[in-house]
C-alpha cells in the first residue's frame, strides 16, 4: 500500500503513483461537495406506512386458481408464459383483478394482461392518495405531495396507456409502453438516470428530458426513419434511481440491482424481436453491469451522457451488442472523473479513445438532458439504431470511424 511522505520528505512519490492518488483525491474531493449540498442520506419524499406489493406478493403465495396454487413469481418467464397460457381468459382476468400489483410486474405474463393489471393497480392507488389528501395525520406538504401523485396515477391510468410495470412503493417505479411490443421487430428500451420516479416520469415542460418524452421522441423518430419497420419502445423507469448527485450516485449499489431487473426485463419481452438499450447519465451504468450477462437479443447498447460504465474497457463488458456513446459538448458530466476508486465512481469515459466504444454525435443536444429532443443528431442516431440501421449513423467529429466493422460481435475490434 502506497504511503504519503511527511511534508519536506526528499523522496516523493513516483509521477504515475502521485498521478492516480491526486485523480483519486479529486475524485473523492468531487463526492465530499456533493455530499455538502445533497446530505450524506437522500431523505425520499414519500414513505407510506405500508408496502403493498409485499402484501400482494403474500397473497400470490397462498393463492390459487381452478384449484391449483400459483407459480412463484420468481419463475422463469417462459414457465410462467406457459402457466398464463394453459388458463382461460375469464381466469386470467380474475388473476389481473386479484392480484394486480402482481400480475402488472410479471414477467412472462401477457403484456395487454399486465396492461390491464396496471390500470387497476393505479386506480386503487389514486384511491389511496385521495385520502391522503384529506388525512389530518400529515402536513401541507405531506398533503400537496398525495394530490401530486394522486393526479400522476390519474394521468398514467387513462385508458390508451400501455403501462407495462407500476409499484407505487416509495417513490415509485413505472414502465411504458409506445408501440406493439407483441408485434415489433425492433425494440429500444430507454433506461433513465438520477431523480427518476413516478412523479418525475413525465413533464409538462421539456417533456423530452423525461422518461415519457424521451419515449414518445424516440418512437415517432424511429417511424420517421424506417416506417416499414415495426417498432416498440418502453420508458423503463422500473428501477430505483438515485435521488440527486450524492453517496447513491457515485455508487454502484443501485445500478446493480436496476441490472438485475433490466436483464429481466429483456428475457421476458415477446416474440423474437431484437433490443437497443439506450441508456441516459446514471441509467448508462445500469446498462454497463446489465451487459456482462444481457440476452443475446440484444444487439446494440447506446450511453449518452454517461459518468461511466463501471468498465475500463468496451471489451470488459463482455457482451457481442455493439457499444456506442455520445456526449454533448456543453453537458455537465464531463466534469466528473471518469475513474473508479474504493467503490466511488463509475470507471472510464465511454467517450474517450482509449475506451473503445463507438462515438456518435450529439450535435444539437445541448447540455445533459437534451439528447432526445426533435431534430438533434443525437435522436436521429439513436433511431437510426434502434430500427437496426446502424449504418446510418453519423459519427463524431464527421467521421465514419464508429461505423467500421458493424457485425454484432466486434467491441473489442472498435477500439
Amino acid at each position: 500500500m502506497t504511503s504519503f511522505p511527511e511534508l519536506g520528505s526528499p523522496s516523493p512519490l513516483p509521477w504515475t503513483t502521485a498521478t492516480t492518488v491526486w485523480r483519486a483525491l479529486l475524485a473523492l474531493a468531487v463526492v465530499f461537495v456533493m455530499l455538502a449540498t445533497t446530505g450524506w442520506t437522500a431523505v425520499r419524499s414519500h414513505k407510506p406506512a405500508a408496502d403493498p406489493r409485499a402484501a400482494a406478493l403474500s397473497a400470490w403465495l397462498h393463492g390459487s386458481i381452478g384449484g391449483h396454487p400459483l407459480p412463484s413469481p420468481q419463475s422463469a418467464p417462459d414457465a410462467l408464459a406457459r402457466f398464463f397460457g394453459a388458463l382461460t381468459g375469464h381466469d386470467r382476468e380474475k388473476l389481473a383483478e386479484r392480484y394486480p400489483l402482481v400480475v402488472g410486474n410479471l414477467n412472462g405474463a401477457p403484456v395487454e394482461l399486465r396492461y390491464r393489471a396496471n390500470r387497476i393497480a393505479l386506480e386503487a392507488a389514486r384511491t389511496v392518495e385521495e385520502r391522503r389528501t384529506h388525512s389530518n395525520g400529515l402536513t401541507p406538504a405531506g398533503r400537496g405531495d398525495a394530490a401530486r401523485r394522486m393526479h400522476r396515477f390519474d394521468s398514467l391510468a387513462e385508458g390508451g396507456r400501455k403501462i407495462l410495470a407500476f409499484d407505487s412503493t416509495g417513490d415509485g417505479r413505472v414502465a411504458e409502453v409506445f408501440g406493439d411490443l407483441d408485434r415489433a421487430e425492433r425494440v429500444s428500451v430507454i433506461v433513465p438516470g438520477v431523480d427518476t420516479n413516478v412523479l418525475t416520469f413525465e413533464k409538462s415542460q421539456r417533456s423530452y428530458s423525461a422518461p415519457v418524452g424521451m419515449a414518445e421522441s424516440l418512437y415517432e423518430a424511429e417511424h420517421a426513419a424506417s416506417p416499414g419497420t415495426r417498432t416498440a419502445v418502453i420508458a423503463w423507469a422500473d428501477y430505483t434511481a438515485p435521488v440527486g448527485v450524492g453517496v447513491e450516485a457515485a455508487t454502484g449499489k443501485l445500478a446493480t440491482e436496476g441490472a438485475l431487473r433490466l436483464r429481466a426485463l429483456v428475457r421476458a419481452l415477446p416474440g423474437d424481436s431484437q433490443v437497443s438499450l439506450v441508456c441516459h447519465s446514471y441509467g448508462s451504468v445500469v446498462c454497463g453491469v446489465a451487459a456482462r450477462d444481457l440476452s443475446p437479443r440484444v444487439t446494440d447498447v447506446a450511453v449518452a451522457g454517461s459518468p461511466g460504465m463501471r468498465a475500463e474497457h468496451a471489451s470488459d463488458l463482455h457482451t457481442s451488442a455493439r457499444i456506442w456513446a455520445m456526449r454533448d459538448e456543453d453537458d455537465w458530466i464531463q466534469g466528473v472523473p471518469h475513474m473508479e476508486v474504493g467503490g466511488l465512481g463509475h470507471g472510464a469515459d465511454p467517450v474517450s479513445e482509449g475506451f473503445g466504444a463507438r462515438v456518435l454525435s450529439a450535435a444539437g443536444a445541448r447540455g445533459h438532458a437534451g439528447y432526445f429532443a426533435p431534430g438533434t443528431t443525437s435522436l436521429a442516431n439513436f433511431a437510426d439504431i434502434g430500427v437496426g440501421r446502424p449504418a446510418g449513423v453519423r459519427c463524431a467529429g464527421d467521421t465514419s470511424a464508429c461505423t467500421g466493422n458493424l457485425g454484432p460481435a466486434a467491441n473489442s475490434s472498435a477500439a
